[in-house]
């Protein structure tokens, strides 16, 4: 049951797609480079799942974030 009174919203918003594409990449990344066995690689692919969740937050100070003045909610 969803209460709109102080609800978070879901996470449609610029900020958080964008977070979690860098971080679906580099789990990607992470996962083939593991495979084909390229140590120096899986460590840069988590620092880029790290990168992603700095964008996101990054993102989400600068206005493009669920509450965000720069968001505009759209209707599903």
């Amino acid at each position: 049951m969803s209460n709109h009174i102080g609800d978070p919203g879901h996470g449609h918003s610029p900020a958080a797609w964008t977070a979690v594409v860098i971080m679906l990449v580099a789990v990607t990344l992470g996962t083939l480079f593991y495979w084909f066995d390229m140590p120096v690689l899986v460590w840069a692919s988590a620092a880029l799942l790290i990168v992603g969740l700095i964008v996101g937050w990054i993102m989400a100070k600068a206005g493009y974030g669920v509450n965000g003045p720069k968001y505009t909610a759209k209707e599903h």
